[in-house]
């Protein structure tokens, strides 16, 4: 991937999409022993129709990381990201296709580094939007490189 520079990013630009697997009930389980979070709603269709939200559910937080997958593979360095904000909207679901996309909203320069923010989300083949949110992150100016 080549190096993604302040001066190539122009807003109304559009990231790349990142498009998911169908969620599975091996991956929310697998996602549960790494995060540490095993509520039975993630793992447990039955505890999920007992409590009225008709079965499994995938973790927010598993949703954030595709989102988070997404702006990593565009910033080229993770460490460039400097806030990352999401709020999550909707359940998602087994079987569940996730799309992650977003957009540039506004650049900027401050103290001899170049800034971008950006809005994105993630929405399943419906386009129901399960997790909206933004990130700041900084860039490399060419003219300092």
């Amino acid at each position: 991937m080549n190096k993604l520079y302040f001066e190539d990013v122009q807003i109304g630009d559009q990231l790349p999409s990142l498009t998911k697997a169908p969620v599975t009930h091996v991956q929310l389980v697998r996602y549960a022993g790494a995060s540490g979070d095993f509520n039975p709603l993630h793992t447990d269709s039955d505890v999920g129709k007992a409590v009225g939200i008709g079965g499994t559910i995938a973790h927010g937080m598993l949703i954030m990381g595709f989102v988070g997958q997404m702006v990593s593979d565009y910033l080229g360095d993770p460490t460039n990201l400097r806030r990352f904000r999401v709020r999550f909207q909707n359940m998602t679901r087994l079987g569940d296709v996730i799309t992650c996309s977003g957009y540039v909203v506004s650049k900027y320069e401050e103290a001899g580094k170049g800034y971008i923010e950006a809005q994105v989300q993630a929405v399943d083949a419906t386009g129901d939007r399960k997790v909206a949110g933004s990130f700041i992150a900084t860039l490399s100016l060419r003219a300092l490189v």
